[in-house]
């Protein structure tokens, strides 16, 4: 007998399988057989958390399956969106939610694929895998607010989630803090490499770098204030800090730096998406 699945992830990957322990963690599978997992070749991670779940990953998702979906969510790659996408639509009901985490995917393009059913376009980001990731969520015409409500419990789950309602937000989103985490590791990265040309032994550059990096996210996010604020607060006049700053905030430096990489991000965004 098949079972009686609610919702379906398709893609088990990184994103997919953060977002999936995220709703286990948070009591959103209340059930044996609330959610299906669709990948032709899932992982080993993968294979543990349907294990977790005593349920099994499918390759396809099968008619009757696809009959009682009340959400499905799209954690595949972009590229895939058309040929996964058509498949789907010819066996999901109209009412079906569609949560589709594809970077650069348009609702419009969705809305060729999947006709008029509700949808929602999100970014999520990689610190989701741990609960603390930041995501950004637009919802299309036909998403009421049932939909975006149902949107707003499954993305939060794994983090923060705000609802804007421009969808040319997502680039810019997608720039910030999609691509963030890679900044903010390439910071840690360069600061030890830093380290070990004055002097320090590599191992402990590298837990100095990194240490140092996940303390100050940390403080960001307790103290709540504007990072600004607190980046004066270790800069003391005339100090090693403020010696520091005059070359990371001089002409070229650090905020140029990374307005032009943000820039550069978002309008790769923009360009995936005119080419899904």
């Amino acid at each position: 007998m098949v079972r009686k699945p609610r919702l379906a992830l398709i893609g088990a990957g990184h994103m997919g399988l953060a977002l999936a322990k995220s709703w286990i963690k948070h009591g959103l599978i209340a059930k044996q057989g609330w959610l299906v997992i669709v990948d032709p070749t899932p992982s080993e991670a993968a294979q543990k958390l349907a294990e977790q779940l005593k349920s099994t990953i499918v390759p396809a998702l099968e008619s009757e399956q696809a009959s009682l979906l009340e959400t499905l969510v799209l954690a595949v790659k972009p590229k895939l969106i058309p040929e996964v996408g058509q498949t789907l639509a010819r066996i999901l009901p109209e009412t079906t939610l569609i949560i589709s985490v594809a970077a650069g995917v348009t609702l419009n393009r969705l809305g060729e694929v999947f006709g008029t059913r509700p949808l929602v376009r999100a970014m999520p980001n990689m610190p989701a895998s741990i609960g603390r990731g930041a995501t950004v969520f637009v919802s299309g015409p036909g998403a009421d607010k049932n939909a975006r409500n149902q949107a707003q419990v499954l993305l939060s789950a794994s983090g923060m989630a705000e609802e804007v309602d421009e969808e040319k937000a997502l680039d810019a989103v997608t720039a910030v803090s999609g691509s963030g985490p890679a900044y903010v590791f390439l910071l840690a990265e360069a600061l030890a490499v830093a380290g070990v040309a004055e002097g320090l032994d590599p191992e402990l550059a590298r837990k100095l770098a990194c240490e140092t990096v996940a303390g100050a996210g940390e403080l960001l996010r307790q103290r709540d204030c504007d990072p600004a604020v607190l980046r004066a607060e270790v800069t003391s006049p005339g100090g090693t800090t403020a010696a520091a700053m005059d070359v990371l905030m001089g002409s070229g430096g650090f905020a140029e730096m990374m307005r032009r990489a943000v820039n550069s991000a978002a309008r790769r965004s923009g360009q995936l998406g005119s080419q899904s």
